[in-house]
C-alpha cells in the first residue's frame, strides 16, 4: 500500500502545481498593483489638498485624513475577509470542483519530444577574415632643392642645396628599402597568425559541436527511454498488468491538484484477482480549516481582528472535507478508468499527526469505504450529501474527525 507517484505521475503533478502557482501569483500581483495604485492616487489627492488648504481648512483635512485611514483599514480587513471566503469556498468545493472535469488521462499526451537549445557558440562558425595585405610603401621622390636667394655666393649655395636634396633622397630611399625588405616577413607573419587563429577557431568549434552533439544525444536518449517506458505503460495497461494499472492510477491522482495549501496524498495497490484497487488517502489535519469567519477593523485599538467561527462550524467543515475527499478519490479513479479494469475500490482515508500520548507520529483513520464500479456509477455526486452517500455505501466514518477520533471498524469491507 506504500506505493507513491511514479515518473509520469510526478511529471503531471508538477505541471499542474506550477500552473496553479502561476495563476495564484498572477491574481495576487493584480490585487497588489490595484491596491498600490489606489493608495498612490489617494496620497496624491491628499498632498494636493494639503498644499492648497488654508489654515482654516487644516482641521477639516485632518479629520478627513483620519477617516480615510480608517476606511483603508476597513478595506484591509475586507481584503482579508475576501481571501478567507475564497479559501473556505475552495475547501467546500473540493468534490464539486472535480465533477465538471474529465479525469481520464490520455497517456499519449505524455509523450516527450526532445527540445534542444540553440548552439551557444555561433561566433565560432564564422571564419576569421583573412587580413588585408600590407601595402608596399611608395618610392620616395627626390625633391628639388629650394631656390637660392641673393647673388652673393650663389653657386656655393646652389651646390649646398643640391647636396642636401641628394642626401635627403638617399636617406628616404634607404628608409624605404628597409621597410620594403621587411614586408615579405611581415606579410608571412600576418598570414601565419591568421592561419593559427583559424586553426584555434576550428579546434574550438569542433570541440563545441562535439559537446553540443553529445548533449543533444543525451537528451534524445532520455526522451527515447521516457517514451519507451510510456510505450511499456500503454501496452501494460492494455493487458491490465498490476504495475501499469497502479502507475495509471497514480498519474490520474497526481493530475488531480487540490488547492496548494491543502495537502492530499494517495497510495494505491491493485489486486488483479479481484480487480480491486486498494487506496489509502492522507489528508491534512484539522488545522487546515481556518477558525476565523471574517475580519473586522477595531478602531479603538487600531487592529484588524479575526471574528472566530463557532466550533461546530469548524468541526462540520473539516468533516465535510474528509467526506468530500473520500468521494472525490473514488470518483476520479472510476471515471478515469475507461477500460473498466478496476471493478471495485476499497478506500481508507485519514490524517497523520503527532500522538499527544507518545509524541510520536501516528496515522488516524477517518473513513473506510468500499464500492463496486456499478454501485458507484449509479450515484449523482452533484446532488448528494457526502456524509449520506458514505452511509449509503456502508462506510465506517469517524464521528469527530476534527477531534482526531478514529473509526471503530477494523479494515474495509469488500465491495458489494
Amino acid at each position: 500500500m506504500g506505493r507513491r507517484r511514479g515518473f509520469f505521475a510526478e511529471l503531471q503533478h508538477q505541471a499542474k502545481v506550477a500552473e496553479q502557482r502561476q495563476q495564484a501569483a498572477n491574481r495576487q500581483h493584480a490585487q497588489a498593483v490595484k491596491r498600490a495604485e489606489a493608495a498612490h492616487r489617494a496620497a496624491e489627492r491628499a498632498q494636493l489638498a494639503a498644499e492648497r488648504a488654508s489654515e482654516q481648512d487644516r482641521k477639516r483635512l485632518e479629520r478627513e485624513a483620519a477617516q480615510a485611514y480608517a476606511a483603508a483599514r476597513v478595506a484591509e480587513a475586507e481584503d482579508l475577509t475576501t481571501d478567507l471566503v475564497s479559501k473556505l469556498a475552495e475547501l467546500d468545493a473540493v468534490l464539486v470542483a472535480t465533477l465538471a472535469v474529465d479525469d481520464f488521462v490520455d497517456l499519449e499526451s505524455l509523450r516527450a519530444v526532445a527540445k534542444h537549445p540553440s548552439f551557444g557558440h555561433a561566433h565560432l562558425q564564422t571564419p576569421i577574415p583573412v587580413p588585408a595585405p600590407i601595402p608596399h610603401p611608395p618610392l620616395p621622390v627626390k625633391r628639388e632643392p629650394e631656390a637660392v636667394k641673393g647673388l652673393i655666393g650663389r653657386k656655393q649655395k646652389q651646390a649646398a642645396a643640391m647636396a642636401a636634396a641628394e642626401a635627403q633622397y638617399a636617406a628616404d630611399y634607404w628608409a624605404w628599402k628597409a621597410v620594403s625588405d621587411e614586408l615579405p616577413a611581415k606579410r608571412a607573419a600576418a598570414l601565419a597568425s591568421h592561419a593559427e587563429s583559424e586553426r584555434i577557431r576550428e579546434q574550438q568549434l569542433a570541440a563545441a559541436v562535439s559537446q553540443y552533439e553529445r548533449e543533444c544525444a543525451a537528451r534524445e536518449e532520455q526522451v527515447r527511454e521516457q517514451n519507451e517506458s510510456l510505450d511499456q505503460l500503454i501496452a501494460g495497461l492494455g493487458y491490465g498488468t498490476v504495475d501499469a494499472v497502479q502507475e495509471y492510477v497514480s498519474i490520474v491522482l497526481a493530475n488531480s491538484v487540490y488547492p496548494e495549501w491543502l495537502t492530499v496524498a494517495h497510495a494505491a495497490s491493485f489486486d488483479p484477482t479481484e480487480a480491486e484497487l486498494q487506496m489509502r488517502v492522507v489528508v491534512a489535519g484539522p488545522d487546515v480549516v481556518p477558525t476565523a469567519k471574517h475580519y473586522k477593523y477595531v478602531k479603538a485599538t487600531d487592529e484588524i481582528a479575526a471574528v472566530a467561527a463557532t466550533q461546530k462550524e469548524t468541526k462540520d467543515r473539516y468533516a465535510a472535507l474528509v467526506h468530500n475527499v473520500a468521494l472525490r478519490s473514488l470518483h476520479e479513479v472510476f471515471e478515469a478508468d475507461r477500460r473498466s479494469l478496476i471493478r471495485s475500490i476499497s478506500l481508507e482515508l485519514g490524517t497523520e499527526t503527532i500522538s499527544p500520548a507518545t509524541g510520536q507520529p501516528i496515522y488516524v483513520p477517518f473513513v473506510a469505504v468500499a464500492s463496486s464500479r456499478d454501485e458507484f456509477e449509479r450515484l449523482d455526486l452533484s446532488a448528494v450529501i457526502p456524509s449520506a452517500t458514505l452511509e449509503h455505501l456502508g462506510a465506517a466514518v469517524s464521528k469527530n474527525p476534527y477531534g482526531l477520533v478514529p473509526i471503530t471498524a477494523n479494515g474495509v469491507r469488500r465491495a458489494r
